[in-house]
């Protein structure tokens, strides 16, 4: 796990990343749109010192859409260039692709499976921000199914293929958050047995631990925006309903904060 991998994560939505050169960002041109999108998506914005790309004034933005412009002229260079030297080593009478991994050799495939590994954890790490607050609101209280079922019903996905969670990819995920020191232990506790701990009632417990100071009418309007129905199958919440909910979540000992207002 890279120590970039590790800086991206804590960003928050507000921060500034800030870097002396953009080459000590990313390995290339398109490498660097692909991280300053990334961090644009989740509120981050970014500035160099050393050149002229800062992304909270209108000429940075600029810059940095120029930047993107040549970065896809980048790939579309290398990607021709790797197809003309597939071409030419075919016709040259040689077998296209790793000969280790042809032959099946351990060695090889140790360090394919190896560098799979680090970009997913590097992957996962960049994008802790996404999904890792509501993990940490949630756990240990609720079941590992449960945090995923209010993840993916808030709109959330995999950040290595664009994909629903499940439980298993999202303990693996924390699992190794835990292991760079990004989240504490105690998320990956067992959940105690609880009763009567629906879906809903899971989500506005986590929408309340989120956001301490968000008030019913706030929640209501949270769970609209998402698409989730109400109890009944309706569409529009009501302050009742998510007090009744929340209400469930506090004798469940989902939420221990102050009640919305």
């Amino acid at each position: 796990m890279t120590v970039l991998a590790k800086v991206l994560a804590s960003l928050k939505r507000g921060d500034t990343l800030v870097l002396a050169r953009i080459d000590r960002l990313a390995r290339s041109l398109f490498h660097l749109a692909e991280v300053i999108d990334g961090l644009e998506q989740r509120g981050v914005t970014f500035k160099s010192l050393g050149d002229p790309i800062d992304t909270t004034s209108p000429q940075g933005r600029f810059a940095l859409q120029v930047l993107g412009a040549a970065a896809e002229l980048e790939r579309a260079l290398i990607r021709e260039r790797s197809i003309a030297g597939l071409r030419a080593a075919v016709a040259r009478g040689k077998a296209p692709g790793n000969p280790g991994l042809r032959r099946r050799d351990p060695a090889a495939l140790e360090k394919v499976r190896q560098g799979r590994a680090v970009a997913r954890d590097d992957l996962v790490i960049a994008h802790a921000q996404e999904f890792l607050p509501m993990v940490e609101a949630l756990r240990p209280a609720a079941a590992w199914d449960q945090v995923v079922r209010a993840l993916n019903a808030s709109g959330q996905i995999r950040p290595w293929d664009r994909k629903p969670w499940t439980p298993n990819s999202l303990i693996r995920a924390v699992r190794r958050l835990a292991a760079a020191g990004l989240v504490p232990q105690d998320v990956l506790a067992a959940a105690p047995k609880r009763v009567d701990s629906d879906d809903l009632v899971l989500m506005v417990a986590g929408l309340a631990r989120l956001e301490p100071g968000l008030t019913l009418d706030g929640i209501a309007r949270r769970l609209q925006s998402m698409g989730q129905r109400t109890p009944r199958g309706g569409l529009r919440w009501s302050r009742s309903s998510v007090k009744n909910l929340l209400d469930r979540a506090k004798e469940q000992g989902l939420v221990r904060e102050a009640e919305p207002a």
